[in-house]
């Protein structure tokens, strides 16, 4: 099934899943928790709050050589979306993605995705874990922060919790 396919189909909509695919087309559904949406929405603020000139998008879809996956949420610059316009899904990855650890997923399904976007052009990759705590990484190795939103913080805390 190709991505468009998957996102016309009126069997899809309102759902409470995550859909991605794998190589094969299959579409592969995760759901999603209240916790897990509440950290893309405080992401997707801290971004729009720390890079200019750019974008943050939540569960931004991204055709990679594994089919396509949807990210939590990534921040795209001007240029690349003046490259990508609306195109469904991405061709390449956006500068920044990030994925949010779900009861769902685990830490070497992550890697996977990491290597998957990388290999699409992202220039970091950054989880964030259960409890609100950020991993950074470009291409060779784990940061300590963001070399691109260097203001991120480490830790990302849930009000009312």
């Amino acid at each position: 099934m190709q991505w468009q396919e998957v996102c016309d189909n009126p069997l899809f909509n309102n759902l409470p899943f995550r859909f991605e695919t794998d190589r094969w087309g299959k579409v592969i559904m995760s759901p999603a928790t209240n916790r897990h949406s509440r950290y893309q929405g405080l992401i997707n603020r801290w971004l729009d709050r720390l890079l200019a000139r750019g974008e943050a998008i939540p569960e931004c879809s991204i055709q990679t050589t594994d089919g396509v996956k949807v990210a939590d949420v990534v921040w795209a610059s001007a240029d690349f979306l003046h490259r990508y316009g609306l195109d469904n899904p991405f061709p390449a990855a956006p500068e920044i993605v990030v994925e949010i650890l779900s009861p769902s997923n685990t830490l070497a399904e992550m890697e996977q995705k990491k290597d998957l976007y990388f290999m699409q052009g992202a220039q970091e990759f950054w989880i964030c874990q259960e409890d609100g705590v950020m991993r950074f990484y470009n291409r060779f190795a784990q940061l300590e922060s963001s070399a691109l939103a260097p203001k991120f913080p480490a830790q990302l805390k849930l009000a009312f919790t």
